[in-house]
C-alpha cells in the first residue's frame, strides 16, 4: 500500500463535507512543499473554484475549473490512488452548469445559481 501525506487523507473528508475552504488549505500544505506536485495543484485549484462558486463568483470558478482541468487530465484515468477519470468528468459537468454569462452574483443571490453536481472522493487500491 502507498502512503501519502496526512494533510491528503483529511482532504478527502472535508472535501466530502463541503468544506472547500479547509480543503485548499490541507492541499496548499502539500504543495508548497512539492510545487513541482501539479496533481495536487490541480485538486487545489478545482477546490478552489468550488469555493469561488459558493461564494458568488462565477468567473473565478469558471478559470479554475479550466486549470484544474489542464493540470489534471495527464494523470488520468488513476493517480495516488484517485480515479481521476471521475473527477475530469465532475469538473465538465461544474463547466456545463456554471453560468458562462455572468460574473459575479452577490452572496445573497448564490442560492439561485444552478446546483452542482456533488463528487465524493475516495482512495481506491
Amino acid at each position: 500500500m502507498e502512503y501519502f501525506p496526512e494533510e491528503y487523507y483529511e482532504f478527502f473528508i472535508v472535501f466530502n463535507d463541503g468544506d472547500y475552504y479547509t480543503g485548499h488549505d490541507l492541499l496548499e500544505e502539500i504543495w508548497l512543499t512539492d510545487r513541482s506536485n501539479l496533481f495536487i495543484k490541480g485538486l487545489l485549484q478545482m477546490t478552489v473554484a468550488l469555493y469561488h462558486y459558493e461564494y458568488g463568483n462565477l468567473k473565478g470558478a469558471r478559470q479554475m475549473m479550466r486549470v484544474a482541468k489542464e493540470y489534471l487530465t495527464p494523470y488520468k484515468p488513476f493517480y495516488w490512488q484517485l480515479n481521476v477519470e471521475r473527477v475530469l468528468v465532475f469538473i465538465d459537468q461544474c463547466l456545463e452548469t456554471i453560468p458562462n454569462d455572468i460574473d459575479r452574483v452577490n452572496f445573497e443571490e448564490v442560492v439561485q445559481l444552478p446546483v452542482l453536481s456533488k463528487l465524493y472522493l475516495n482512495l481506491e487500491e
